[in-house]
């Protein structure tokens, strides 16, 4: 299973990013999304963040994903959220 297209998010950088950036599979950690070409799951950088830990941190403990393929999950992150927010009532 392949998640959201990326083409529009990433812009210049589609050249060294995988496309889709993340991707799942029932054969590959139960079918848990991970950022694409590796065997990291995506919840491994929330679960990073939410537990106060730095981006930097992240990428020392898995050299396989770039700091520009962690930004970028992040950024398709907000707009997944952002989208579906709902406007508030005033």
């Amino acid at each position: 299973m392949l998640l959201p297209s990326t083409q529009n998010l990433l812009g210049a950088h589609s050249m060294t990013l995988p496309i889709p950036l993340i991707s799942a599979s029932p054969a590959r950690l139960g079918g848990e999304p991970c950022f694409n070409g590796t065997r990291v799951p995506v919840r491994t950088l929330i679960d990073y963040i939410e537990s106060g830990h730095q981006l930097a941190e992240f990428l020392a403990d898995f050299p396989d994903v770039s700091r520009e393929h962690a930004i970028a999950v992040l950024e398709l992150t907000r707009q997944a959220l952002v989208g579906q927010a709902e406007p508030s009532v005033a």
